[in-house]
């Protein structure tokens, strides 16, 4: 891909990412001002209508749908384009904030599952984080030499993600995907005992169930929920 056209492709992806990511930002502040009740019966409270709470994920459903929508009708170029994905990036930012609520399907902003939202959010901003790099997953003319190398490279990285999240990695996985190294590392090394991989391999082989313990345990959960409520807030307790 050449240097006019990546930049083409490349400034709506940095829209995007930066509205995800400000967007994150100012949602966190609010709901956790809300939360503080810092200014009772002022500007900062919940929206409920008829008494139903509405989630803020509802606008980023309806403004992701919307945004989509013009994406395909209207094809936007230039300015316009960049418009769209900052907008689309708003609507995706305001979903996967409540990431957790629409995965349990329930309430669960600010329980210890509300952590999952942050470890979503993480995923994209990464995700979108690496596309604005320039990452293609395949290059080259269709069925050409260097076409079918990336594909069997793409084959490899998607199946080495998907062993990292059945070990209990996500965040290994997703990046893992752009980073064949660290997928092969997540890939290679001791799963988490609760994972799916730990539960089902581990219980037969108990000196590798006792390390991934000690590896995976209270203090690491702490180092990691320590970093997650200070991006999202504590849960309550």
């Amino acid at each position: 891909m050449g240097s006019t056209d990546q930049s083409v492709t490349l400034r709506p992806m940095m829209s995007m990412f930066m509205a995800v990511l400000v967007t994150f930002v100012c949602t966190r502040v609010i709901t956790r001002r809300i939360r503080s009740r810092a200014e009772p019966g002022g500007a900062l409270k919940d929206i409920a209508i008829g008494g139903v709470h509405i989630h803020h994920q509802v606008f980023g459903i309806v403004i992701m749908l919307c945004s989509g929508m013009a994406l395909i009708s209207a094809t936007p170029e230039g300015v316009a384009l960049h418009v769209v994905a900052a907008v689309f990036g708003v609507g995706v930012s305001l979903t996967f904030d409540e990431f957790a609520l629409w995965l349990h399907v329930e309430d669960v902003y600010w329980s210890t599952e509300g952590r999952q939202s942050v470890d979503a959010m993480f995923c994209v901003l990464v995700t979108t984080g690496l596309l604005v790099g320039g990452v293609d997953f395949v290059t080259g003319a269709v069925g050409t030499l260097e076409w079918w190398v990336s594909v069997a490279v793409l084959a490899l990285d998607l199946a080495l993600s998907v062993i990292c999240v059945l070990k209990g990695k996500l965040i290994t996985a997703v990046i893992g995907l752009f980073l064949q190294p660290v997928a092969i590392a997540g890939a290679i090394r001791l799963a988490k005992p609760r994972s799916w991989w730990g539960r089902r391999r581990y219980p037969l082989k108990p000196h590798r169930l006792a390390r991934a313990e000690r590896r995976f345990g209270a203090a690491y959960e702490a180092r990691w929920n320590r970093a997650r409520d200070f991006v999202g807030g504590t849960p309550d307790q």
